[in-house]
């Protein structure tokens, strides 16, 4: 196994100074050689976390490649950097399902699609991974995963009631119950490749109404779109389709630096 991060990862999650980004690979969407370098060119633009996962296609095998290629890539940039700290970052994985797992990760988000009609994504998935990630020593970080509209493929898949822009007083009561449940985390996902993001309405209602570190993904494209899901309270911003459009890795770098310097 590949050496972890000498951090508290939950406390990581948790008390960020400021809004932080994370990159969000696709094993299915690219090779791991490409994974690892798209990784390199972001935490040089400013990301602070990476996620492994997706809504399709993962599966334990090129999960475990992929994860084990991004840390061999961020140990040999950390040993030819005078700013070893800066490649500090933890990969952690981002599940469809139980055969998406890498031993090899640092953590994992633990997570319940809580607003999925199917028992599947609410407890069957977790209690098939759970022995895994129990044996692996992996780290779990507990996580409420609310699908809002549009949904994208893993609203499809996870056969998730979509929450809507309007629905103010139903986040409100998701945000409550995540913070019963005991949940650390609470994502609030618009859908990979997503024509829009998560509606500031429902982040802010879902802020209002909980302590819990929020995590917004799915539609961020720019700058801009970040900066209005941090201003309505997100702790965390979520990227995966943006670094996929770009080959040319120091283009990437540049577009995800502006991407994080305006959001901030």
């Amino acid at each position: 196994m590949l050496s972890t991060p000498d951090f508290d990862l939950l406390d990581y999650f948790q008390n960020q100074i400021k809004p932080r980004h994370i990159i969000l690979i696709d094993p299915d969407s690219q090779s791991s050689f490409e994974a690892a370098n798209r990784c390199v060119a972001s935490i040089r633009a400013g990301s602070k976390m990476i996620f492994v996962g997706g809504s399709t296609g993962t599966d334990d095998n090129n999960v475990d490649e992929t994860v084990i290629a991004i840390k061999s890539a961020l140990k040999k940039e950390s040993h030819n950097s005078s700013k070893s700290d800066m490649w500090n970052i933890p990969v952690v994985l981002f599940p469809a399902c139980a055969n998406a797992f890498s031993s090899s990760a640092d953590g994992i988000t633990f997570m319940m699609l809580m607003n999925s009609s199917s028992t599947k994504f609410l407890i069957e998935e977790q209690l098939i991974g759970a022995p895994a990630v129990k044996s692996a020593d992996v780290i779990p970080i507990s996580m409420g995963y609310v699908v809002c509209e549009p949904g994208g493929k893993v609203g499809e898949i996870g056969k998730a009631n979509l929450i809507k822009p309007h629905q103010v007083e139903l986040m409100t009561s998701y945000a409550i119950c995540a913070e019963y449940f005991g949940f650390s985390l609470l994502y609030l996902e618009a859908g990979s490749g997503a024509q829009h993001p998560v509606s500031p309405t429902l982040i802010k209602a879902a802020k209002a109404a909980c302590n819990l570190t929020i995590i917004v993904g799915g539609g961020i494209r720019d700058g801009n779109s970040a900066k209005k899901a941090i201003e309505a309270g997100a702790d965390w911003i979520v990227t995966g389709n943006l670094t996929e459009q770009y080959e040319d890795h120091q283009l990437l770098q540049e577009i995800l630096n502006d991407l994080i310097k305006k959001m901030n």
